[in-house]
Parts: C-alpha cells; structure tokens; sequence
C-alpha cells in the first residue's frame, strides 16, 4: 500500500511540473510535438530514476557515514551530470534525428530542478511519505518521471490542436501555451486531497 501512495502522490497529487512547479523550463520548451515530448519524459524518467537510487546510496551510505552531509548538493550534480552524458550520448548514437529535435533541451536535463528536487525529496526524513530504503527511491524517481512525461506528453498533445485552433493574434504561441499550462495546473490540484 505505501508503495501504491509513493506512486500516486508522484504521478498525480505532487507532480512535480504541476504542483511543485519543478521542470517548468523543458515543459515549456520541448513540449512542442508529442514524439518529441515522449522521448523527453522517457530520458527524464530514466535520469530521475537511476539518480534517485545513486544519490539516495552516496547521501545514507557516504556522506552520512562520513559526516560529509554539506557536500550532497555537489555529489548530486555530479551524479545526475554524469547519467545525463550517458543518456546524451546513447540518443546521440542511437538516434540523431531526436537527438537533433530535442537539441539544448537534453543536456538541460542536468539542471533541470525537477530531477534535483526528487533527489533532495529522497532523502528528506520529515516527508508525508518517508523514503527509507533504495527501492522506494527509485519507485519514487520512476514514479515522479511518469508524472514530468504525462504533464509534458498532455500539454504537447494540446499545443498540437491549439496550432490549428483560431486563437486571437496576442495570444499566439508562447501566450496561450502559459494558459494552458496553469488550466492544466488547476486540474492536477484537483488530486492534492486524494493522499
């Protein structure tokens, strides 16, 4: 049951794009076509969940045993700077046409707050749902990645139908993708009471 709360608190209730408003930059900027959208979330997906049981294993296992806890900030950097490279270079090799459509949006996932955030909300032990082992981390990491796809997927989806749509000239384009954004906001704050 706790991990089917740590799924939908990620997913929905706490989304890390709609509700903490973590990850707004890529959402804004790759959410453009929906192919492009889907490739994103699942690097971000990987990148969350891969760094979330790195960093969760260097904070308790290193840093805490060593008394070195003012370094996690640079070690979490360094973490997920590290498996953006990886996850660059695989899309780089493995597909050049993405790797071309995402351009600057891919090696921005290394600052992307939204995979920092879910690193720091792993380790922190006064949470509404505490993570105490590694393998809740990474449900977690996974689970908030889910969430970033979905919210950059639906807001993709929509700003391919509203390019065809008869909007008014002064909200052309980057205008009415904000509108859309907050409505979508407004309906995720809809699952804040489920947990």
């Amino acid at each position: 049951m706790e991990y089917f709360l740590i799924i939908l608190g990620a997913v929905l209730v706490n989304n890390f794009v709609l509700n903490r408003f973590l990850g707004i930059c890529p959402l804004l900027g790759v959410a453009k076509s929906t192919e492009t959208a889907f490739c994103m979330g699942l690097a971000v997906i990987f990148v969350m969940s891969i760094a979330s049981v790195v960093t969760y294993i260097i904070y308790f296992y290193v840093l805490v045993n060593l008394g070195l806890e003012y370094l996690t900030t640079v070690s979490f950097i360094l973490v997920i700077a590290s498996l953006v490279q990886i996850v660059e270079m695989i899309v780089k090799k493995f597909t050049p046409s993405l790797y071309n459509a995402l351009g600057v949006y891919l090696p921005l996932i290394t600052t992307n707050c939204a995979v920092m955030g879910v690193a720091l909300l792993n380790i922190d032990t006064g949470a509404e749902i505490v993570i105490d082992n590694v393998l809740k981390a990474f449900i977690n990491g996974f689970a908030s990645g889910a969430g970033f796809m979905i919210a950059i997927v639906l807001l993709a989806g929509i700003r391919e139908k509203l390019e065809r749509a008869r909007i008014p000239a002064p909200f052309k384009g980057f205008p009415i993708t904000l509108i859309t954004a907050s409505i979508m906001a407004m309906a995720f704050a809809a699952f804040g009471g489920i947990i």
